[in-house]
């Protein structure tokens, strides 16, 4: 794992993408404030960049640094949730722009799965993670299901949990606007 985590990181510090394990699904990651490799990410996917992306970060301190104001509401709802949910929050900051929504808002969820846990401790910065597939086409379950476009695609491949045939579940979505109002995109 550690190998893994020492290439990674190299790789998106000089702008290039990974295919990465995560709390959920495999996903394509870069680092999320290189406008650069965020486009590539879109290219790769086949996705319009009027879609946002979300990014991954290992501690709620980090939420601060993304966004202007993280309502009360947000602190309560990672506390007691009890499994993988991106909270999109409004007035993001600190990132490329190209990975936002038209809003200016920026989904950003806490991963405590061990690799991409540490995967952001170590690159210190927010980590892209959108699924490893080509837009409209259905999400990988495991990294045998990834198409050999993808894998083609992306500068490295993280080894770590490429075995495993575990059936991850997307995590749940949860909006954050202005005036409190809570929605809800993903159960």
């Amino acid at each position: 794992m550690d190998n893994d985590i020492k290439e990674a990181c190299k790789i998106m510090q000089e702008g290039g993408l990974i295919l990465y394990p995560t709390d959920t699904i495999w996903g394509i990651g870069c680092d999320a404030t290189n406008e650069l490799a965020v486009k590539r990410v879109y290219e790769i996917k086949k996705r319009i960049d009027s879609k946002a992306l979300i990014v991954l970060v290992d501690s709620p301190a980090k939420i601060d640094f993304y966004t202007d104001h993280v309502p009360d509401i947000a602190w309560d709802l990672v506390e007691v949730a009890d499994k993988p949910l991106t909270i999109v929050y409004p007035n993001a900051r600190n990132l490329a722009h190209n990975l936002l929504a038209e809003d200016g808002s920026v989904g950003i969820r806490i991963t405590k799965e061990p690799f991409s846990h540490k995967l952001c401790e170590r690159f210190r910065k927010a980590i892209v993670s959108t699924s490893a597939n080509i837009s409209g086409a259905p999400s990988p379950r495991n990294f045998s299901e990834i198409s050999q476009e993808i894998k083609d695609a992306v500068d490295y491949i993280v080894e770590y949990r490429q075995n495993e045939m575990t059936h991850p579940s997307p995590s749940s979505v949860i909006k954050l606007e202005e005036g409190g109002i809570v929605k809800i995109l993903r159960p």
